[in-house]
């Protein structure tokens, strides 16, 4: 539940709604594990009220994970990026450990389908729009392209040309 509140009134009508979602849950049987429900101030300007259900008072915590994205009181993406960027280089790292014949056609269908779902991942809600965010993910599609040695001399834009882009729009099909 999100809602804006600005003044006491609207902290009492959104506890006055917390309260309601008590009752109906007692109506209903159906339990509401209130060590899970949670606060979020989010806002320069946010008053902090404190809420509570039943006779718990609500938990103030500044970042939070849902539906498997970190959600931060200041909206910003860099958390998200930071566990997208060591989730595909743990699995980087393990194709690289796993694979011992690393043909380029191999090596980026596997990175396609085992990598690249991990930095894109519900990419539209939590877009990262900081240089140092975007650069970040792209160290993985460094550290990729760095991985035959044929092409590690080679210049990054170069090596992406040759192993079409395997993070973004492709410059030839695999």
């Amino acid at each position: 539940m999100a809602k804006v509140t600005k003044t006491r009134q609207d902290r009492d009508l959104l506890q006055r709604d917390l309260e309601q979602i008590q009752q109906w849950s007692g109506t209903w049987q159906i339990a509401f594990n209130t060590s899970k429900c949670k606060v979020m101030h989010i806002g320069r300007t946010n008053q902090k009220f404190q809420y509570s259900m039943g006779k718990q008072n609500l938990e103030t915590v500044s970042d939070q994970r849902d539906l498997c994205i970190q959600l931060t009181a200041d909206l910003k993406p860099s958390k998200q990026c930071q566990k997208a960027y060591y989730k595909a280089s743990k699995v980087l790292g393990m194709i690289t450990r796993t694979f011992s014949y690393k043909g380029r056609d191999i090596m980026v269908r596997l990175c396609k389908s085992l990598v690249r779902p991990h930095l894109e991942f519900c990419i539209s809600a939590w877009s990262p729009y900081y240089k140092k965010d975007k650069e970040l993910l792209e160290r993985v599609q460094h550290r990729f392209t760095r991985m035959f040695p044929g092409l590690r001399t080679l210049p990054h834009a170069h090596r992406l040309q040759l192993l079409g882009c395997v993070f973004g729009r492709e410059t030839k099909p695999f």
